[in-house]
C-alpha cells in the first residue's frame, strides 16, 4: 500500500514501508521507478526479512510522486528529509541509505547535508573524474532537452555513454512511454554527479563520516572500480567490496545479504 509524506514545498512522496528494525531508505537511481522496479521491491522484501524496517519510495516526478519541473538536488534531499523525519520522529535512531547508482550520488549529497544517517552502501556511483567538467557539462546539456519537453530526446541524451544496446532495448520495451516522462526528474541525479566534481573530494565530504561500503559488481567496467576506490580514498569511514553482478544490475537475495550483514556489523 502506498503512504505519503509531505516535502517541504508541499509535494507528496509516495513511498511503501515494509517491516521493523533499524530503518533503511532504498534511493532510487536514474531509471527506476516502483511500478517498474521487481528488483527493488524485492530487495525491500529480503531486508525486511532480514529485520529491518526498509523505506522503498518514488523519487519526485516518478511514479506516485508526482512534480513539476525543475526538479533539483535540492528538492531531492528535502523529500529525503522529510522521509527520514518521518521515520526518525520520537526517536533517537538515524537512518541508513541504500543509494543505487547515481541515487548514491544523492546518498552522499544528502549526508553531507546532514540528514540523520547512520550508514551509506553505495552501489556502482559513476563518478568521473575527481574535479573534471564532464559533470556540469553533461547537466547544461540535459537541462536543455528537458526544457524542450522532449522524454524521448531526454531519455536518449542521458543514455548516450552507456552501452548502445541498452537504449536499443529500452526503447524496444512496452515501458518506454513510462521511462520519457520521468525525464525531468534525471535532472536530480546529473546535478547530484556534477556536485561531486565540483570541489576536492576530500573537502567535499569532510562531513560524511558514517561507515560506508562501497560496492563493485564483478562483471563491471574499470570506471567502477576506480568511482569506489575514490569513494574509499575520500571518506574517513569507508570501504570498498566486489559482489556477483554485472551490466549495472544486482540479485537482490544475494545483495540484501550484503547490505544486511554490513549495517549489522
Amino acid at each position: 500500500m502506498t503512504d505519503y509524506v509531505t516535502s517541504a514545498d508541499g509535494t507528496r512522496i509516495g513511498y511503501e514501508r515494509e517491516g521493523s528494525g533499524p530503518p533503511v531508505v532504498l534511493v532510487a537511481g536514474a531509471m527506476q521507478q516502483r511500478a517498474g522496479d521487481a528488483a527493488t521491491r524485492e530487495l525491500a522484501h529480503q531486508l525486511a526479512g532480514h529485520g529491518f524496517d526498509v523505506v522503498h519510495y518514488d523519487r519526485r516526478g516518478r511514479g506516485d510522486s508526482p512534480a513539476d519541473p525543475p526538479i533539483t538536488l535540492a528538492n531531492t534531499i528535502d523529500d529525503l528529509r522529510a522521509l527520514t523525519d518521518l521515520i526518525t520522529e520520537g526517536a533517537d535512531d538515524r537512518v541508513a541509505l541504500f543509494g543505487n547508482s547515481s541515487g548514491g550520488a544523492i546518498a552522499l549529497a544528502a549526508a553531507a547535508q546532514g540528514l540523520p544517517i547512520s550508514k551509506l552502501v553505495l552501489f556502482e556511483v559513476p563518478l568521473d573524474r575527481e574535479l573534471g567538467t564532464e559533470g556540469a557539462d553533461f547537466l547544461a546539456g540535459l537541462r536543455e532537452h528537458i526544457d524542450a519537453r522532449d522524454g524521448d530526446a531526454t531519455i536518449s541524451y542521458f543514455m548516450r555513454d552507456m552501452p548502445p544496446e541498452w537504449l536499443a532495448a529500452a526503447k524496444a520495451s512496452p515501458e518506454w512511454p513510462a521511462l520519457t516522462r520521468l525525464g525531468p526528474s534525471l535532472e536530480a541525479d546529473a546535478e547530484s554527479l556534477a556536485w561531486t566534481q565540483s570541489a576536492p573530494r576530500r573537502e567535499l565530504w569532510a562531513d560524511v563520516d558514517q561507515p560506508t561500503l562501497a560496492l563493485v559488481g564483478s562483471g563491471s567496467p574499470d570506471l567502477m572500480g576506480a568511482a569506489a576506490d575514490s569513494i574509499v580514498a575520500n571518506l574517513v569511514h569507508a570501504e570498498r567490496r566486489d559482489i556477483e553482478a554485472s551490466d549495472h544490475r544486482w540479485d537482490p537475495h544475494a545483495l540484501a545479504l550484503v547490505i544486511a550483514g554490513f549495517l549489522v556489523g
